[in-house]
């Protein structure tokens, strides 16, 4: 297993829709967990392949809701949800991503989401929840289709965003950080 870096905001490879996989091989597999291996290090409560610069759809989540662990992954995901809100969010609804380090902003998401795809080896999975599970399924999914969380962004919320990627210089490809080596930019 070994620990990937992670690709910031800008990286045209986040922007990017992510290819179906066609292989069910040892290569994925050992893939999914290097996948788990860099979220763990990095911290977080999921990730998708683009984020580390693959180009396949999949993602892995792993993350505590409300006392309860939801740990896994899909492959080729589909994605359902109820109704997204499209009135600015509440604030403490913020959200933050792996590839936006060290960021949070408010960010609208239905309460209830279903992911259905398949396992490594090709299984059915399906995956469904409400709350923090939800709003971490809708999140990769969108990665997976080429967008940042800083995408679905509204009103202050999104222009305090653009402000802070120019600021930082997040407008090209090239940025990425390492979990475990590089300073952690969530600060836990």
């Amino acid at each position: 297993m070994a620990i990937r870096p992670i690709l910031i905001a800008g990286d045209p490879r986040l922007a990017t829709v992510a290819a179906p996989v066609a292989e069910f091989d040892a290569e994925l597999a050992k893939f999914v967990e290097d996948l788990f291996e860099t979220n763990t290090a990095a911290h977080g409560a999921g990730l998708a392949a683009n984020q580390v610069g693959d180009p396949r759809a999949v993602f892995v989540y792993d993350l505590r809701d409300r006392g309860v662990r939801h740990r896994g992954h899909v492959v080729n995901p589909a994605l359902e949800t109820s109704e997204i809100p499209e009135t600015m969010p509440d604030p403490e609804d913020s959200e933050g991503c792996l590839s936006v380090p060290g960021e949070r902003y408010p960010t609208g998401r239905a309460d209830w989401a279903r992911v259905t795809g398949v396992d490594v080896e090709g299984n059915p999975v399906s995956v469904e929840g409400t709350g923090y599970l939800a709003r971490c399924l809708q999140h990769e999914c969108d990665h997976l289709a080429g967008h940042l969380y800083l995408d679905r962004l509204i009103g202050r919320n999104q222009r305090a965003a653009k402000k802070m990627i120019k600021a930082r210089g997040w407008t090209g490809p090239g940025n990425s950080w390492l979990p475990g080596s590089d300073s952690n930019p969530f600060g836990w």
